[in-house]
């Protein structure tokens, strides 16, 4: 029984040691602070060259020819794998979302048709500066989450900060380390924890949406790359700890409020685990249990690879062709329609009840980055003001949902939120860490 004992705490604790330094450990890279992951998967993108765009091509393309043939032909060795099956076979909204996603990967690859698609400040943006590194992050993440998810490590934690997360934010323990994955590295590892956790039961789909669209946090290096966008790098430090604290502010109040806190806490799952403390019981002490009794049933490094292969298929496959068409639509309708410049409108008065300079070029860049969260800046960096430029800075990084990235990969993952509500809780958390951030922007300007 000894033995037996001891033999789960080293599978428990090995792999999530492993995990825990790839994920979490932050470290120095040319003067950034960034995670193990992000560095490895910046090391593959460098190594892959130019031949990236070629294979963003080829696993667009392959998504949809292979969608096309399971739907109307059917691929028997997809069927046989219910994960793969539920893939390839989709229908409605997504069906055309992956097909819109086919048509301008072609466009853009082979540089034909409109500028507004192709164009540099669209599908070529999207292309050039964000795929590639998502294509890299996710085959690392997708192989190599097992270690945080399957040998114990969160079921630890979990039980650990029970008491932390469960009264301030109505939330599993577990949540907090999918924070610190994504404050870290990317907030898209955060988006795909999240996922993971949620088809498996431990989060029901409240507890899901809530974490995803507000604990998903920007990360540490691209923050720095947003204040550097409008010449303020020199303020990084307050700058970070006052998205942080606006960050909780709204972590609080936004789930609270519609459409999160109308979301059911049923589960993706029929069994479903929730996390409570049983009497007797210290969170250290029950939260070991749980680790060593994950530990136990481990997958074996064959099981490990099988399922990390199919966690990668699902990303590349389902989730590349998502980013690539929501986002080109939003960025075209950033840069070639008004319609952002008019949402923006009613921030003017907020602007100004907050004493903030040249409130109409920072309304206009309110809605913006719900496209991208890149844009605000690069707008507010003609502003004069530093402290406006500041604000804006600051809430680009907070409002966190954009659909060229985070909101694209929520959308695309089984987290049940639609694109509406995503747009109401991105103008919620706007609303709500504004103020915050033009309080303490006055204090230091």
């Amino acid at each position: 029984m000894h033995l037996l004992k001891e033999k789960r705490f080293y599978q428990f604790l090995i792999p999530s040691l492993i995990g825990l330094f790839l994920f979490v450990t932050p470290i120095n890279q040319d003067g950034t602070m960034t995670i193990p992951v992000a560095v490895m998967a910046h090391g593959l993108l460098d190594v892959m060259g130019n031949a990236v765009f070629t294979i963003i091509w080829a696993l667009i393309s392959l998504s949809a020819v292979l969608t096309l043939m399971h739907r109307f032909i059917g691929i028997g060795l997809l069927k046989k794998n219910e994960k793969m099956d539920h893939l390839f076979n989709i229908k409605g909204f997504w069906f055309w979302v992956r097909m819109t996603g086919f048509v301008f990967v072609n466009m853009i690859y082979f540089g034909i048709g409109p500028e507004i698609i192709i164009g540099e400040l669209t599908g070529g943006l999207v292309m050039v500066d964000l795929l590639p590194i998502l294509v890299c992050v996710f085959l690392l993440a997708g192989i190599l989450l097992a270690l945080l998810l399957n040998y114990g490590l969160l079921d630890f934690f979990g039980a650990l900060l029970i008491k932390v997360m469960r009264p301030i934010f109505n939330l599993p323990g577990r949540s907090a380390l999918d924070c610190v994955a994504s404050w870290l590295g990317d907030g898209s590892i955060g988006v795909l924890l999240t996922s993971k956790q949620y088809e498996e039961g431990f989060y029901s789909k409240r507890e899901a949406t809530v974490i995803a669209t507000t604990f998903s946090a920007v990360s540490i290096t691209f923050a720095l790359v947003v204040i550097s966008e409008v010449n303020l790098e020199h303020m990084f430090i307050p700058f970070y700890l006052i998205v942080s604290l606006s960050g909780i502010v709204a972590a609080v109040i936004v789930p609270k409020l519609p459409p999160l806190s109308k979301v059911p806490d049923t589960y993706y799952t029929e069994v479903s685990h929730r996390e409570d403390i049983p009497d007797g019981k210290t969170a250290l002490s029950y939260g070991l249990e749980l680790a060593l009794e994950k530990g136990g049933k481990a997958p074996n490094v064959l099981e490990f690879l099988v399922e990390g292969v199919e966690n990668v298929a699902e990303m590349w496959f389902g989730t590349l062709p998502v980013i690539l068409a929501m986002g080109t639509i939003a960025l075209i309708v950033a840069e070639y329609t008004p319609v952002f410049q008019i949402l923006g409108m009613p921030f003017i008065p907020l602007y100004k009840l907050l004493m903030i300079p040249e409130a109409e070029l920072a309304s206009q860049t309110i809605i913006v980055g719900f496209a991208d969260m890149f844009l605000p800046s690069v707008i507010a960096s003609s502003i004069e003001s530093e402290l406006t430029r500041f604000v804006v800075a600051a809430t680009s990084v907070t409002q966190l949902i954009y659909m060229s990235e985070i909101g694209s990969i929520i959308m695309g993952s089984k987290i049940p939120v639609s694109l509406k509500d995503l747009f109401i809780i991105f103008l919620e958390r706007t609303i709500v860490t504004l103020p915050v951030i033009a309080l303490f922007a006055h204090l230091l300007f």
